[in-house]
């Protein structure tokens, strides 16, 4: 079994389209148009890791089938990255282990703030079905008995900080940036495939907008770049349109995979 990254949703705060129905410039005749809020899963042959519970998440564990979940990555306390955070109830329900979750400072203390029933024991009927630990700056999954680094590395997003992750430095996805900080640069430099924040074309001060994520792309010169968190302005076809043969834009369901450190890409264009 290959390892395989999957991008489960690649839409921004309120998806596309918004729950109003908005398309913006999308159209709604591209099914790759249609885009939940962002979290990943790394798929091996041990275990599923999952990077963000958004609010869709039950949508994305139905979609693509997931049986189970080993632990959670957090990126950052915003709501459209941890909302679904409820929808992992189930995989405790399966075996009756707690299932680990690894966050900063900041986004631990929010999900202890807002959703202290999952991580306490407040009776039989509700038991702790999470447990909170820390997130280090290094972490490691394991396929066929062998560990695989994933790296997490602080960027700015507005006023709040968000974590990105590097598997095995070959793939970083980072999600929800607004400057990547230059101390770190060296760590994305010539991957083989960078998922990158693209909210629209406009300056945003929380997220990349497309020239921004572009000149990042340029910088680091990856093998492939994909573009993610992707707003109702950004109509996929139109976005493909006007940008470099080595990057395209992200939808709902692609997945990258990795054989003995090659990795491939299943329905990138």
């Amino acid at each position: 079994m290959r390892i395989k990254f999957i991008i489960l949703g690649c839409g921004s705060s309120m998806g596309v389209p918004r729950p109003d129905g908005f398309f913006g410039n999308c159209d709604p005749k591209n099914k790759k148009n249609y885009r939940t809020r962002c979290s990943a899963l790394i798929k091996t042959s041990d275990e599923n890791i999952l990077i963000d519970t958004s609010p869709d998440l039950r949508q994305q564990l139905l979609r693509h089938k997931i049986k189970k979940i080993d632990k959670v990555f957090y990126s950052h306390m915003h709501a459209d990255q941890t909302h679904g955070i409820n929808d992992l109830r189930p995989f405790y329900m399966n075996n009756q282990k707690q299932v680990n979750i690894y966050a900063d400072k900041e986004t631990s203390k929010y999900l202890m703030q807002s959703f202290s029933y999952c991580f306490k024991n407040f009776s039989i009927e509700y038991p702790a079905t999470l447990k909170l630990n820390k997130l280090n700056a290094s972490s490691y999954i394991k396929h066929k008995n062998k560990k695989i680094k994933v790296k997490s590395i602080t960027v700015k997003h507005g006023n709040v900080k968000s974590n990105c992750f590097i598997i095995d430095r070959k793939l970083a996805y980072i999600t929800d940036v607004s400057d990547i900080y230059k101390k770190d640069y060296s760590y994305f430099k010539n991957l083989k495939y960078l998922i990158i924040d693209c909210l629209w074309y406009n300056f945003h001060p929380s997220h990349f907008n497309l020239d921004r994520s572009l000149y990042f792309i340029k910088k680091f010169n990856p093998k492939n770049a994909i573009l993610s968190n992707l707003s109702p302005v950004l109509d996929y076809n139109q976005l493909k349109k006007v940008i470099p043969k080595n990057v395209a834009p992200a939808h709902d369901g692609l997945t990258i995979e990795l054989k003995n450190f090659f990795y491939f890409i299943c329905d990138l264009i």
